[in-house]
């Protein structure tokens, strides 16, 4: 829709024909949003969430049109509010019709009241204060800090981490044992009441790890080259000695490849393409690797991103540690969560362990792969309908996944489809990474621990400058939280640049003599 407004004065025609597409949106939003809450039903147990649901379902049925447009011929108005509706759909398409009708004349509903308009705000504060405990610090957003195994022989690592300002501890359930599990636990709580400073455990399940195994190199000590061919094969067969070969830890996976389909190793330094398939092994042609070549070894990650995987997300050890996880922990993290299914799958088990209290217990779903991203509504849906919830962009295993150029646009999508659903996000991987591991930041960090500020969460991994990563990320949102809420920018007065002196009066004649 062109724009044209001659002059000063309004253009009749135009208004009449926006409030017509405007009614005519806000009715299909309204329509289609409610047929597909409607599908949802099954899923929504905690009726408190039926509205964060159908406000999810709404601007999902809002995004599928292009509205940049619309956007555009609103914002001559000062009605270009539709960039921030993720909250509140139907409210905000609301009151933008309401003060379009006044413009053009139009009889219509009354002004949308504020209590409606900032209800999404209030409910996506209360989902996350359920999740993450309430606020002792100033900032809206938590500090999640992933402990190291020496926290368990030693507490005042973790009380130093308190004093910083972590709000969430997470354990890794892929490292240590049960018995340091529950040794960090037991200081954490022992902490809490001593410190008057409640804090929250997050027990991470280990999830599916593809990893490689065995390796087999060339005897001259030459390294992969693009066009070179690799193997991986099933742990058990034997590889052909002086050719590059790994096995494959989730042998299951090598018959569910298919010629043509990417393979990348240890985080896209190695990648290949799959040239051949058989019942042990897969065949593989190098496609990129480092300047000086590449190497096959042990213990590497593997990911398939162009592979639909048909692996549970619960395995065998994550069954065997679940029992501790449900005792100890405040929330749970769940890996390589692909679908509702997987989802439903850890809640029938979460109930069989807490039967009296399974649906208070917290729920982060890990997104790390375009599977996940691509199914994001109804993993929320199926998760928030019966229990606390959010989700955790795992940016590490997302980027391999889909690309590193897509990783941003990623990011972005997935908080806005979270803040429509009220569900809060931990942003996670690589934050402020220099500074916690060398004690020194660097630049771009420092700015994306900035745009941090719109998510509810921010994780920091462990590494030996940790404290002072804690500090450094807790006065950086301070700060932060003064010009920036979510996706909508605060407008404080900014004071960096007050003119020292009144500044000269151009026209003004020079004074004489």
């Amino acid at each position: 829709m062109s724009l044209t407004l001659p002059g000063d004065t309004l253009n009749a025609p135009l208004l009449d024909a926006l409030c017509d597409e405007l009614t005519a949106l806000r009715d299909a939003v309204a329509t289609e949003g409610q047929a597909l809450a409607a599908s949802w039903m099954p899923w929504l147990e905690r009726q408190d969430y039926a509205e964060s649901a159908q406000n999810l379902a709404c601007y999902l049925a809002l995004r599928q049109r292009d509205l940049r447009a619309l956007q555009s011929a609103l914002m001559p108005f000062g009605l270009s509010s539709l960039g921030r509706l993720e909250g509140r759909v139907l409210a905000n398409l609301d009151a933008v019709g309401w003060a379009l009708s006044r413009f053009a004349g139009q009889p219509g509903p009354g002004p949308v009241s504020e209590n409606r308009f900032f209800r999404g705000n209030l409910l996506l504060n209360r989902h996350s204060n359920r999740l993450f405990g309430p606020r002792v610090a100033p900032r809206r957003v938590r500090i999640v800090v992933t402990l190291p195994g020496m926290a368990a022989e030693d507490p005042t690592v973790i009380a130093r981490l308190m004093a910083a300002g972590t709000d969430v501890f997470r354990i890794n359930c892929a490292h240590d044992t049960p018995e340091a599990w529950r040794t960090m636990a037991g200081h954490i709580r022992k902490l809490e009441g001593s410190l008057g400073r409640p804090v929250r455990i997050l027990m991470d399940l280990a999830g599916p790890k593809c990893r490689t195994g065995a390796t087999v190199s060339p005897a001259d000590g030459t390294r992969l080259q693009p066009g070179d061919r690799f193997t991986l094969y099933r742990p058990g067969c034997t590889a052909a000695a002086g050719a590059w070969a790994a096995e494959c830890q989730l042998p299951e996976i090598l018959a569910q490849l298919a010629p043509g389909q990417r393979v990348f190793v240890d985080d896209g330094k190695l990648a290949g393409v799959v040239e051949c398939v058989n019942v042990d092994a897969v065949t593989l042609r190098v496609t990129r690797c480092g300047r000086k070549g590449g190497k096959l070894k042990p213990e590497k990650g593997l990911n398939f991103p162009d592979t639909a995987l048909d692996i549970p997300a619960l395995t065998d050890r994550d069954l065997q540690d679940l029992p501790q996880v449900c005792a100890l922990a405040d929330l749970i993290g769940y890996s390589f969560v692909q679908g509702a299914e997987d989802i439903l799958r850890l809640q029938e088990h979460l109930a069989d362990l807490r039967p009296r209290d399974w649906q208070h217990f917290g729920l982060v779903a890990k997104i790390e792969t375009g599977r996940a991203v691509a199914r994001l509504p109804e993993i929320m849906v199926a998760a928030a309908g019966r229990q606390p919830t959010a989700v955790m962009i795992a940016r590490g295993d997302l980027a391999i996944e889909i690309g590193f150029e897509r990783l941003a646009e990623m990011q972005e999508e997935i908080m806005w489809l979270a803040e429509a659903a009220h569900i809060p996000v931990i942003w996670a991987t690589q934050v402020l990474e220099s500074l916690v591991r060398k004690g020194l930041p660097s630049r771009g960090e420092m700015t994306d621990a900035a745009m941090s500020v719109r998510a509810e969460a921010v994780m920091l991994n462990k590494g030996p400058h940790l404290v002072e990563g804690v500090e450094a990320l807790d006065r950086l949102l301070n700060r932060m939280r003064d010009h920036q809420d979510k996706k909508t920018p605060k407008l404080r007065a900014l004071r960096t640049w007050q003119p020292e002196r009144p500044m000269p009066d151009v026209n003004s004649a020079p004074a004489a003599g």
